[in-house]
């Protein structure tokens, strides 16, 4: 599956390059989808960083401000910070530890 995120609309996409769904409408500056290809990680441009199943309900925020960028890590996400840090989070939202 495939992430395009176009005027800050989030689309997941087949491989073929069709489209599945929307997963959110407006305000998505990043995305990933992990590699069980289940949950999509995204931030939004207020910062706030969201899980969401990829039927596109949300699962929970991770971070409520200050998120700049979001990559999987494993079953960990890791999510810049706009003071250059990256904060390493379970997918139950829980701080592992701050780079």
């Amino acid at each position: 599956m495939i992430l395009k995120i176009t005027g800050g609309k989030l689309e997941l996409r087949k491989d073929s390059g069709s489209l599945e769904r929307t997963i959110a409408t407006a305000h998505v500056v990043d995305a990933d989808l992990n590699s069980d290809e289940t949950h999509i990680a995204l931030v939004l441009d207020n910062g706030k960083c969201e899980l969401r199943k990829t039927s596109g309900s949300l699962e929970r925020t991770l971070v409520t401000s200050r998120a700049v960028g979001v990559r999987w890590s494993g079953d960990d996400i890791a999510i810049e910070m706009e003071n250059g840090k990256t904060e390493l989070r379970k997918m139950s939202g829980s701080l592992i530890r701050t780079i």
